[in-house]
């Protein structure tokens, strides 16, 4: 069994749907042969969920182990928090962050607490981090007459940040996988090392390098939509310019493929791959109109948001090639990842559950369901391998649907199935503020509207 001198790898890809991975879905929009070969090198999960969103939550989660949908939003790391790279730290790693996402060290915000050597590579979003104008692109090509004027703002900010680029070498993630890389050459002879490497793309704009923006059609001609407004994306965009963007998204996610590829590589290079324990997540993905809206929300509690990649590389290739379809949520994951490398006694203190059981085949699972939504909204999403209720505001009928015979979620069951969503509804109290209200089916809602009731 791995031990306490276990290298570790932590890889995170910010907004990486599940079914743009080719391992998950051969019909994925964009093949993704490093990350595939990756996967078939580990063990992968197909139902790991987040339990709260979005970015930091999601992060705070696996750095911590807490839960955070019901005790903190979006804030920093407490002072009573014992983060991984502490706890690793204190076992003797050599503790590493490397990360181009920019809301690691915002005024206020302490992600990186604990690691010995950090990293940030500046500019990514609407980080304020060029100020000199547009010289090399036109605004007015990225955004549309409907774009508020504050949105435009925000594509004239994350543009300023990308126009010099030129190549693929140049873009966030190249460089932040290089940095990466060229640091562990001069340490890779001071193990145990944990790295924690996290990739903000492809988190939206969408600027994939030319090299790799070849999923967007060749005859479209109009605005280059690197970043739509969320909200009901038929108010912006006709069905060619959502292709555009859907393509977009496409090409980053190839992009990042090639740019993990490039880090695996160099493990190899450097004699450490085959004996590390690689851990390859996101914190969630991202609706592409899927449901008639883009960009991450409370109200957006389906597939394309909550469904994520998820594999373990065992040292050694232990347990490599399994494809397991057992539910955790991100605080199973610290955990599953100290009893992987010799640290279970650790697990008592944290609320989640380690998955190793299931990875060694002595369990099938170790939950019956999952609870997913963000802090300050009200919906909620109630999931097992088959059902996936979404629980929404008093004025709004629920949401119930069958995974397995619907997974683009696009039949309503809640009045069909309501004793599933019941059931479900059920398995969470007060606490997630589901109140034990009846399930509210659209019948019922159309009724109450239409008899004065409401």
């Amino acid at each position: 069994m791995p031990g306490p001198m276990t290298n570790v790898f932590f890889l995170i890809l910010d907004s990486y749907r599940q079914d743009h991975m080719s391992y998950y879905n051969p019909d994925s929009p964009c093949p993704t042969p490093h990350m595939d070969a990756l996967a078939r090198d580990s063990v992968a999960f197909d139902n790991c969920y987040p339990e709260a969103l979005p970015t930091i939550p999601a992060r705070t989660t696996w750095l911590t182990g807490e839960r955070t949908l019901v005790h903190r939003p979006w804030q920093p790391l407490a002072p009573e928090d014992r983060s991984l790279p502490e706890i690793l730290g204190m076992a003797g790693y050599l503790t590493a962050c490397f990360t181009d996402c920019y809301h690691y060290w915002k005024p206020g915000m302490n992600l990186h607490r604990g690691f010995r050597v950090y990293d940030w590579i500046r500019g990514q979003e609407y980080d304020n981090y060029r100020s000199a104008p547009l010289r090399k692109v036109k605004l007015e090509d990225y955004c549309k007459d409907s774009f508020s004027q504050q949105w435009c703002r925000i594509v004239e900010a994350a543009l300023r940040n990308v126009q010099e680029f030129e190549t693929a070498e140049d873009h966030y993630c190249a460089r932040l996988m290089r940095r990466a890389g060229e640091w562990l050459a001069d340490n890779a002879s001071q193990p145990p090392i944990f790295m924690w490497i996290d990739s903000f793309d492809p988190h939206e704009p969408w600027t994939p390098p030319k090299e790799f923006d070849t999923f967007t059609d060749p005859a479209y001609t109009g605005k280059r939509l690197i970043l739509p407004p969320g909200g009901q994306a038929s108010a912006h965009f006709s069905e060619e310019e959502i292709a555009h963007i859907r393509g977009l998204y496409a090409g980053e996610c190839s992009y990042v493929d090639h740019y993990i590829g490039v880090f695996i590589e160099r493990l190899k290079e450097l004699g450490l791959y085959d004996d590390a324990l690689i851990v390859l997540i996101s914190d969630h993905g991202h609706p592409l109109s899927d449901h008639g809206k883009f960009l991450k929300g409370g109200d957006r509690l389906y597939n394309e948001l909550l469904k994520v990649p998820f594999t373990i590389h065992f040292p050694g290739g232990r347990y490599a090639g399994q494809r397991l379809d057992a539910l955790s949520s991100f605080h199973d994951v610290l955990p599953t990842l100290l009893d992987a490398i010799g640290l279970g006694n650790n697990l008592d203190a944290l609320p989640g559950k380690s998955l190793m059981p299931v990875i060694r085949g002595e369990a099938d699972g170790i939950r019956d369901v999952i609870i997913s939504g963000y802090y300050g909204a009200p919906d909620r999403v109630i999931r097992d391998k088959v059902w996936s209720y979404i629980r929404r505001p008093d004025d709004e009928p629920d949401e119930l649907y069958n995974l397995v015979e619907d997974p683009a979620e696009s039949h309503n069951l809640i009045d069909d199935q309501p004793k599933e969503a019941q059931r479900l509804a059920a398995s969470f109290g007060v606490l997630y503020a589901l109140k034990g209200a009846p399930v509210k089916g659209i019948q019922g809602k159309y009724e109450l509207e239409h008899t004065g009731a409401v």
